[in-house]
């Protein structure tokens, strides 16, 4: 199946950010919006408490059984956006970079935010996500 997410970078903005900064959506590709995925256990207690890598760890397992069942992979993701509940750049920094490895080669445009909160007991991760697979 061909890939419906181009990745687009350009020469005239910096190399600095770990990902481009541009992605495209073949016409015609089915769009798929994915809720935040959270660093949950199957029974709904919150997993690697304390660990802002470790809750980056499993918010993307979910969020690669979510892509599954919506019959798209890692590959098909457009964009993410990682809220990190810190005001310590540190924690961010933490959070990122297992979401950064997660996509190695295929480093969507992505964002990373500093909130102050997020839904569940001892939460520090959540992951947001669009995809897009061929018709």
């Amino acid at each position: 199946m061909a890939n419906s997410v181009t990745l687009i970078r350009s020469a005239e903005l910096s190399g600095v950010a770990e990902y481009a900064y541009v992605a495209a959506v073949s016409a015609g590709a089915r769009r798929i919006f994915l809720a935040g995925a959270c660093p949950l256990n199957e029974d709904g207690s919150t997993a690697a408490v304390g660990s802002y890598a470790g809750q980056a760890a499993k918010a993307l397992e979910n969020l690669l059984i979510a892509l599954g069942a919506a019959g798209a992979t890692i590959e098909d993701v457009v964009r993410t956006r990682v809220l990190v509940a810190s005001t310590r750049q540190a924690d961010l920094v933490s959070a990122w970079e297992v979401v950064r490895d997660a996509f190695g080669e295929h480093d969507v445009p992505s964002t990373l935010m500093g909130v102050t909160v997020l839904g569940y007991d001892d939460q520090l991760v959540e992951i947001e996500a669009v995809a897009a697979v061929a018709k």
